[in-house]
C-alpha cells in the first residue's frame, strides 16, 4: 500500500488525475473468488470518469480489465511459488492435497493474466524479474521503487541498530537476535519495530539467549515514529530471505543510514553495495554480529556508509517511475 500511495502522489505531482483503487481480496483459501472478483472489476470508468490507464501492483489486482493495463509487479502469491516447500510441509496431508490443486489453478491463472491479460509487466526488482522468467517465461524490465514520500532526515548516529520488519519466519529477525548473543556483538543493542505471529517466540528467544535487555521490541508504530527512529539509529539490520524488494533498505538510505543484509536476502542485496552503503553478509549470526559491531564501534564508518546509501537513494526518482509506467 505504501508503494501504491507514493505512486498516486507522484502521478498527481506529474499532472495526472490519479486515483488509488483497492480491489477485492478475500484472503487465503478464497483465492479463486478473489481472482474472479478482480476479473469482473471493469476499471475503464471510475466514478463516472473515463480511465486512460491502469497500473496494478500485485495479485489479485492484475486480473482487473482495462485495455491499457501495466503491471508493476511486487509479487504473486508466494506460498504457491518460491515458498511452496516450506508452506506445504507445514500443513496436514489432506490440506496439502487441496492446496496443491489451488496451486496448479493459481499458476495457470497467473500465466494467462501476466502473459496475455496485461499489456506490459515491469518488475520492481531483479529478484522479481528472475521469478517472472523462471515461473512464466516473461522477460520484464526492472523499475526500482524510490523511497516513500515521507520527510526522512538524519538527526545523528545513536547507539542502537534498528530492525524494521513484520515478525514472521521469512523475515528472519531471529538472525539479528542471535547475532547480538555472539561475543563480537556484546555492545550492540537492537530496537525492533514491527509486529507479527512470531513476536512472542522472538521475545522468548531473546530471553533464552540472555539478550532481552539489548533487544527492545517496540511493536507496530506509525509513520512519524518510524521516521524518527530511522533518523536517530546507528544503522539498520534487514535480513529476510529472498525478499521481493524491501522498502526498509531505501528508507534507511533516505535517512543516511547503512544497511546490514544477507547474501540470500533478495531485493536488499540489489541495493546495498558491500562496504559502500552497508554490509552484505553470510546469513549467519556470527557474520551479522561482526558487521553490526563494526558499525557500533566506529561511528565514522557508519556515517560514511550512510552517506553512500543516501547517494543511492537520491538517484532514485518517482518522477522517472511515473514517466516509465505511463509510456505504454
Amino acid at each position: 500500500m505504501v508503494i501504491a500511495r507514493s505512486l498516486v502522489r507522484a502521478a498527481r505531482d506529474a499532472g495526472y488525475d490519479a486515483r488509488l483503487v483497492v480491489t477485492p481480496d478475500f484472503g487465503f483459501g478464497r483465492q479463486t473468488r478473489s481472482y474472479l472478483a478482480n476479473l469482473r472489476y471493469d476499471v475503464r470508468r471510475i466514478e463516472g470518469r473515463t480511465v486512460d490507464q491502469v497500473i496494478s501492483l500485485r495479485y489479485p489486482s492484475y486480473a482487473v480489465r482495462h485495455p491499457r493495463h501495466v503491471c508493476w509487479l511486487n509479487h504473486t502469491m508466494r506460498e504457491y511459488y518460491d515458498r511452496w516447500p516450506a508452506f506445504s510441509s507445514s500443513i496436514s496431508a489432506p490440506n496439502r492435497a487441496k492446496e496443491s490443486m489451488r496451486r496448479v489453478l493459481t499458476h495457470a491463472a497467473d500465466r494467462y493474466l501476466l502473459g496475455r491479460h496485461v499489456r506490459r509487466v515491469v518488475a520492481q526488482s531483479q529478484t522479481i524479474q528472475r521469478r517472472l522468467l523462471d515461473d512464466f517465461g516473461i522477460r520484464a524490465e526492472v523499475l526500482l521503487p524510490p523511497p516513500p514520500q515521507r520527510p526522512y532526515r538524519c538527526d545523528g548516529y545513536g547507539p542502537e541498530i534498528l530492525v524494521v520488519s513484520r515478525l514472521t519466519p521469512h523475515k528472519r529477525v531471529d538472525l539479528a537476535i542471535r547475532a547480538i548473543a555472539e561475543p563480537a556483538a556484546q555492545r550492540v543493542r537492537l530496537l525492533i519495530v514491527g509486529d507479527g505471529d512470531c513476536r512472542a517466540e522472538l521475545e522468548r528467544l531473546a530471553a533464552t539467549l540472555q539478550v532481552a535487555e539489548r533487544a527492545r521490541f517496540l511493536g507496530a508504530i506509525d509513520d512519524r515514529a518510524l521516521v524518527d527512529h530511522l533518523a536517530r539509529c546507528r544503522a539498520v539490520c534487514f535480513t529476510p530471505i529472498e525478499e521481493d524488494y524491501g522498502f526498509v533498505t531505501v528508507e534507511a538510505f533516505a535517512s543516511r543510514k547503512a544497511v546490514v543484509t544477507c547474501r540470500d536476502s533478495g531485493g536488499p542485496v540489489e541495493l546495498v553495495a558491500d562496504g559502500e552503503s552497508g554490509f552484505v553478509c553470510d546469513p549467519t549470526p556470527s557474520a551479522i554480529a561482526g558487521a553490526m559491531a563494526r558499525l557500533v564501534d566506529d561511528r565514522a564508518l557508519a556515517e560514511r556508509l550512510g552517506a553512500g546509501g543516501a547517494a543511492r537513494a537520491s538517484a532514485m526518482s518517482w518522477r522517472a517511475v511515473v514517466r516509465a509506467l505511463v509510456s505504454v
